[in-house]
């Protein structure tokens, strides 16, 4: 009977302590929140150097650059001058076949020899006339006729000189001179080939007058052009010398317009110096035009710009959490995690700002979407400060043109990001008010957690460099600023919420 009694106890202690090692487990597993607990990643705000440029290209051409041609038809006859000759002005570069030009010369003076012959004549005739007419041996008509007769020859001798001169200057036109100094860095005939001056001069040689001062014409996006003043300092690099950077100085701005594909740019000519002639006509230069610059300011990087919050949800307690992991509870529900109870784990040493990238990127924008959803999107990603690539501007000024889409309030340019090229830069050169996101400890230190929490900030934005922007007010130096999140997993299974970017911006690391 005892040993009956010593084995129910014995069995109820192990029951208890199973019981106690399970429902201990539980309150470990639930209460962690291991799988609930976002991935903050936060970068420090600092100080330092902000440079605002504005990308183009374009083709370094010499500043002055002379087509010599012909101004009448014939055989090359000589040629004076190759590529990469130089030249100084007035000198002779090539030489047509005069003979048929020397013929007509030859021609030009019998006639007025001839008509000069006839003048002769006339005189003669006329002043004949002039006696009998005032002894009255002839009637008066007889005498106008010789007057007339003598003021049509001399008419005559006019025009064959006229006829001569131009004769001539056919013949000289046969010698073709160099019109500037320079070198010659195009040769368009052979000897032998015929060039003909019908309707347009034929191009024999392109000189360059001094290869030692050239200027590239790029293509500035209507959206940048603004930011674009004579003056400004330009860096650019060519192909060649991949290594290398080159300077220069924007010299004009033009304003006849260049539309390819609905996409208006503005040539600007930028002056460039080539002492060393390492520089060639013709070579495609790669260019950053300095809009703006700001020495140690505070920047923050843009993702924080980016950066949105998780959608709030209830507060949930631990049973209540239990029973929803006990039930299955839907992913939809546990996405609504309120933002103010979202704690993040931060290790003790807290010196790494790694990158995390969530799961769920959220599909991009093909354009192929309905016109209202398109300007829908389109409209949160300038309010974001995100540029359109030229794909997206195309197709919303088709949407425009058609009348998809009405234009919004703010002119034909349809507001930033409108009109420009792959590569602009932002062009905010007034401050502008955005909001990011903050972490404050609410644990004490030297943890191996730490309790932070998101809190919005509304700051000051300047200029900003593609990467950082500069921060004119409302945080510090030291400051931490929220740039990603990575979600749980059954959070990031969830649709991602509005103020994410269609390109993966909203939560993604840079």
């Amino acid at each position: 009977m005892a040993n009956h009694r010593s084995s129910r106890w014995i069995k109820w202690i192990v029951i208890l302590l199973v019981l106690g090692g399970a429902t201990a487990g539980a309150v470990w597993y639930f209460g962690s929140d291991h799988d609930d607990v976002p991935q903050y990643q936060t970068a420090v705000v600092t100080r330092g150097d902000l440079t605002q440029v504005v990308t183009a290209s374009g083709q370094l051409n010499p500043v002055v650059n002379v087509q010599v041609g012909s101004q009448v038809s014939g055989n090359i006859q000589k040629l004076y001058a190759d590529f990469n000759s130089l030249v100084k002005s007035n000198q002779v570069v090539a030489q047509l076949d005069p003979a048929t030009f020397q013929a007509s010369v030859h021609q030009a003076e019998g006639d007025l020899a001839n008509a000069n012959a006839a003048l002769e004549l006339a005189q003669i005739n006329a002043t004949r006339a002039s006696d009998l007419f005032t002894n009255s041996l002839i009637p008066k008509s007889d005498y106008d006729k010789s007057a007339a007769d003598l003021h049509q020859a001399e008419a005559q001798v006019k025009i064959k000189e006229a006829a001569l001169e131009r004769a001539r200057v056919d013949l000289a036109r046969c010698t073709i001179y160099a019109p500037v100094d320079g070198i010659v860095i195009s040769r368009n005939v052979d000897v032998g080939q015929t060039v003909a001056a019908s309707m347009n001069a034929p191009t024999l040689f392109v000189i360059a007058n001094d290869l030692s001062k050239m200027q590239i014409d790029s293509n500035v996006s209507e959206a940048d052009v603004g930011t674009v003043e004579e003056a400004q300092n330009v860096t650019f690099t060519v192909d060649a010398f991949p290594n290398r950077t080159f300077t220069g100085k924007v010299v004009q701005i033009r304003n006849s317009p260049i539309t390819v594909q609905n996409v208006v740019t503005y040539d600007t000519v930028i002056g460039v110096s080539n002492p060393d002639l390492k520089l060639k006509p013709g070579m495609t230069a790669t260019i950053s035009i300095t809009t703006a610059q700001r020495k140690g300011v505070l920047k923050i990087p843009n993702s924080a710009l980016r950066f949105k919050p998780p959608e709030p949800s209830t507060n949930q307690n631990f049973f209540a959490r239990l029973l929803g992991k006990i039930a299955g509870e839907s992913n939809s529900d546990k996405s609504r995690a309120s933002s103010e109870t979202n704690i993040m784990r931060l290790a003790s040493a807290g010196g790494t700002n790694h990158v995390e990238t969530p799961e769920n990127a959220p599909r991009p924008l093909t354009g192929n979407e309905p016109p209202e959803e398109l300007a829908r999107r389109v409209r949160e990603m300038r309010e974001r400060g995100e540029e359109l690539p030229p794909e997206l501007r195309a197709k919303l000024r088709e949407l425009y043109q058609s009348g998809a889409l009405q234009r919004p309030a703010g002119g034909p340019g349809g507001g930033p990001g409108m009109g420009g090229a792959p590569g602009a830069r932002p062009r905010a050169a007034q401050p502008s008010s955005r909001t990011v996101y903050t972490l404050n400890t609410n644990a004490t230190a030297g943890t191996s957690e730490v309790a932070l929490r998101p809190q919005p900030v509304r700051i000051k934005t300047g200029i900003s460099d593609g990467a950082y922007t500069e921060v004119t007010d409302g945080l510090n130096e030291g400051d931490r600023v929220i740039t990603s999140v990575k979600l749980p997993q059954a959070q990031a299974a969830t649709p991602p919420p509005s103020g994410t970017s269609p390109f993966g911006g909203g939560r993604r690391g840079f």
